[in-house]
């Protein structure tokens, strides 16, 4: 009884495990998936399609509403916008480059690596022919200006720009040309160090100011020199108004140097070398930092 007892089992066993095992029936995929694309979706809608105004909004935020691009138009891709410097919220002072600022921002490889390209145009003061290059990897940045000279500068604004910035340029009034001119130079960060190279030079070319009857006043040139402590150089180029001077860019801008008046024009320049710093027998003393 016991041997048919088992043999009943070991058969009974045998006919359930060859019954067909019904497969699992696949799930519909998870709502979470299809959120997931639909928030990646619109994410890259906006990156797309970015308003100008959000570009405008930003700067103004980083310059505590000094630097504004007014009227916005387009988007941060592809847009245009008047540009005005200001003394700050709430300050009356501001001045309007006379033509609308154009931009373009294309994605771009530069030197092995993901970056942008940045092409700003603007008929007053700025050649469409030279582009910004914004390198960006893992852990490194490099943001490297176009290569001009100072024959032929990137950049040309009209010194009365800066009367919008309000005291002291509102009051000095000046006039003459900025031009900005770039060699070799660029600025990279790696592993949280930064570190700047070559040359950036913003020439003041034939300045005056109401404060002086002294037309023009003279011309200088102001330096970066890139370096580990990138070093500042102020020089004259020509002029009765002596500027001279030296620092450097650290964790704060450190500045020496001192103003004069060239022979013959000591009483005229009187009046403003009071005013540009602390007095010194015939200089006057320029200290920032």
């Amino acid at each position: 009884m016991i041997r048919r007892l088992s043999r009943t089992i070991s058969a009974s066993t045998a006919r359930r495990l060859a019954r067909p095992v019904p497969l699992p029936i696949p799930k519909p995929p998870s709502r979470r998936w299809a959120w997931a694309g639909a928030i990646l979706g619109l994410v890259t809608a906006l990156v797309c399609w970015a308003p100008a105004t959000w570009l405008a909004s930003a700067l103004a935020s980083a310059t505590q509403q000094r630097l504004l691009l007014a009227d916005a138009r387009g988007s941060i891709w592809s847009g245009s916008a008047r540009v005005i410097l200001s003394a700050g919220a709430g300050s009356r002072d501001a001045s309007e480059l006379p033509d609308r600022l154009f931009w373009s921002l294309r994605p771009a490889w530069i030197s092995g690596g993901a970056g942008l390209q940045l092409t700003l145009n603007q008929d007053c003061c700025i050649r469409p022919d030279a582009a910004v290059t914004l390198r960006v990897g893992l852990g490194n940045l490099a943001l490297r200006l176009p290569e001009t000279g100072s024959d032929r500068p990137w950049i040309q604004w009209p010194a009365s720009w800066l009367s919008g910035l309000g005291t002291p340029w509102n009051t000095l009034a000046p006039q003459g040309r900025l031009a900005l001119s770039a060699q070799q130079f660029r600025v990279e960060r790696n592993q949280g160090r930064w570190q700047v190279q070559g040359i950036i030079q913003l020439d003041l070319l034939d300045m005056s100011s109401r404060l002086s009857s002294v037309d023009p006043l003279g011309s200088y040139r102001l330096s970066v020199l890139g370096s580990t402590t990138p070093q500042l150089m102020l020089q004259t180029l020509q002029g009765p108004l002596q500027l001279n001077g030296q620092g450097s860019l650290g964790n704060r801008v450190q500045f020496r140097g001192d103003a004069s008046a060239a022979p013959g024009s000591e009483a005229a320049l009187a009046n403003l070398l009071n005013i540009i710093g602390r007095r010194e027998g015939a200089r006057s003393i320029i200290s920032v930092g």
